[in-house]
């Protein structure tokens, strides 16, 4: 018996992001229902809910997404939901909060992309600035790069702590060392920008991080990528839809329509794969990246 496949999405938010519930939809579910101002708690229960509710051979057809606005708390919620499963009884699990674990999959994969084509190297020991580190992308973004083998700056547009904070639970929670830096002043960035091979920049939608004149004083700086699509660019230069141009010196710019391509493909190719899993499965942001790595072009 063909049986319907269902999408429990969680959010801590007091709404449910209606991308997400797009995607997920488009992608194929038969039917998608958001629970909102869901605690780190209440996850167990709402997993094992699903899971006894329908016989173990229906685990498959059976999903759960988690959203909100936190990283690590999505991380943390990922755990609570595989703690919950009581084999046979199983269900599919994919944690993408804020669209964050697919943005930031698909950028670091651009990037990778852009410095084969290039400048024919890869991640391992190149020097990685990222602006907006204290969002939920910039969190991801440094987490993928410095698990390649990148030399890791998060930078801190409102001072050091912030980011110092982060770099401690990216060390805890993944064994990767990032370093945080003052990023508040313009002296700050330039400073910055001058030893940086690549500057990823994921601050808030409408902001301009660098400017053109600070691009001029980075004479190692290989590939910039951003990932605001509102305008200003975070990258003053940076087109949209740059896809390996010229930005600056030996640079090339990747811009953030380039990213979001390859970011929807992810996150719909992470949906259908929950729907035509022959068991179970689990993604979480390194699931996205080996998947955007196969797309990104």
């Amino acid at each position: 018996m063909s049986r319907k496949t269902i999408l429990h999405m969680l959010t801590p938010l007091k709404q449910m992001s209606p991308f997400d519930v797009n995607m997920a939809l488009d992608a194929g579910y038969d039917h998608v229902i958001p629970y909102t101002d869901v605690t780190l708690a209440d996850v167990g229960n709402l997993v094992q809910d699903a899971i006894f509710s329908r016989p173990p051979d229906a685990g498959v057809a059976t999903g759960i997404f988690l959203a909100g606005k936190d990283a690590a708390l999505a991380l943390d919620m990922l755990d609570a939901a595989k703690r919950a499963m009581v084999p046979p009884f199983e269900v599919s699990v994919f944690a993408d909060p804020a669209g964050s674990f697919t943005t930031a999959a698909a950028m670091v994969a651009k990037v990778e992309k852009a410095l084969a084509k290039h400048h024919s190297r890869d991640l391992n020991g190149a020097k990685v600035a990222i602006f907006g580190a204290t969002g939920v992308v910039g969190y991801c973004t440094a987490v993928i790069a410095a698990r390649e083998g990148a030399a890791v700056t998060i930078a801190g547009h409102d001072g050091v702590e912030r980011v110092r904070h982060i770099a401690h639970s990216v060390k805890d929670r993944f064994g990767v060392n990032v370093e945080a830096v003052d990023g508040s002043t313009e002296d700050d960035k330039r400073a910055i920008l001058t030893e940086a091979e690549i500057v990823l920049t994921a601050a808030k939608a409408g902001v301009q991080v660098i400017s053109s004149e600070q691009l001029q004083s980075s004479e190692k700086l290989l590939v910039a990528a951003d990932v605001n699509a509102v305008p200003p660019a975070g990258i003053e230069g940076l087109k949209v839809n740059a896809n390996g141009e010229a930005l600056h010196g030996q640079a090339v710019g990747i811009g953030p329509l380039s990213i979001g391509n390859v970011k929807y493909k992810t996150q719909a190719g992470l949906f259908a794969r929950m729907i035509s899993a022959e068991k179970p499965v689990v993604f979480d942001f390194q699931d996205a990246f080996t998947l955007a790595r196969s797309l990104a072009k």
